[in-house]
């Protein structure tokens, strides 16, 4: 088995995108921080991170939580002023 060093980090996520993601980690069984681990590792290596039924709960997943952003809008919001 390989092992690894954590560490945590000061990763910002927008709010809707965070609750989809953690009830996805919920629903799946995982705790969040190995959903992220498994979609970056995948994406490095070119592969999709979702299977198409984990892709199906995540479409309804972002219907409850109102997640409407895009990969296109990452690089195009601004922070909310609250």
């Amino acid at each position: 088995m390989k092992t690894a060093t954590r560490v945590q980090t000061g990763l910002r996520l927008e709010t809707r995108l965070l609750n989809t993601m953690k009830a996805l980690a919920e629903i799946s069984g995982y705790f969040g921080g190995r959903t992220g681990r498994r979609h970056g590792v995948a994406r490095f290596e070119g592969k999709a991170p979702f299977s198409d039924e984990s892709l199906g709960k995540i479409e309804t997943l972002r219907a409850v939580y109102g997640l409407d952003l895009t990969a296109a809008d990452s690089y195009r919001l601004m922070e909310d002023p609250q």
